[in-house]
């Protein structure tokens, strides 16, 4: 992402923050950061997580209604939350409502066309819309792909299969599991991006 937009001294959004997890990290150089997220309980967590954080505050809202007045974001940040192509075009006109011109938004997602997670999740979800469809979707409303290989790596097999177990439908994630070895996962995504 850095490599796209920097968020040095900038106001940052992190849309569908979950927990706030990735909240401290860009208060370590961003202006202000604001978390959104419509879960109660994560709301709680991620306000808990940054308590210490002068300047980070989390919302209750969601991407189709952002609590943030038009144009107060310079970067916004989402993953895997919400914007998964055809359908989310309600959350595409609020960024369009609250990024400041010049500003970037970055929405990261699973590329199910690659890696061993791309595989397992094109078996888990076969009702969701084709890649290419997908990439229609976006290349349309004037975003970019960037490709990007990574991995997860566990510290143990038990670990891994928790989280293959949250990520998967049950049955594939017990069918996956079966098979799969060691507590490494070859995982590609997807990092949607486009200036405003």
């Amino acid at each position: 992402m850095l490599g796209i937009a920097d968020w040095a001294g900038r106001d940052v959004l992190d849309l569908g923050c979950g927990t706030g997890f990735h909240l401290p990290r860009f208060a370590l150089t961003a202006r202000s950061v604001t978390g959104v997220e419509p879960h109660p309980d994560l709301v709680a967590l991620a306000r808990r997580r940054t308590r210490a954080l002068p300047s980070v505050g989390v919302l209750s809202g969601t991407a189709q209604r952002i609590p943030l007045p038009d144009s107060t974001a310079d970067v916004v940040h989402v993953r895997w939350a919400y914007f998964f192509g055809p359908g989310c075009e309600p959350g595409l006109a609020e960024l369009d409502r609250v990024v400041r011109r010049g500003g970037t938004a970055f929405v990261i997602d699973n590329d199910p066309t690659r890696s061993v997670f791309g595989a397992w999740f094109t078996r888990g979800y076969p009702h969701l819309p084709a890649p290419e469809e997908v990439e229609r979707f976006w290349s349309t409303h004037g975003w970019s792909r960037t490709p990007v290989l990574t991995s997860w790596r566990f510290d143990s097999r038990d670990d891994l299969e928790r989280v293959v177990r949250i990520e998967l439908p049950t049955a594939t994630a017990e069918e996956v599991l079966a098979v799969h070895r060691g507590t490494e996962v070859e995982y590609a995504v997807n990092v949607w991006s486009r200036h405003f």
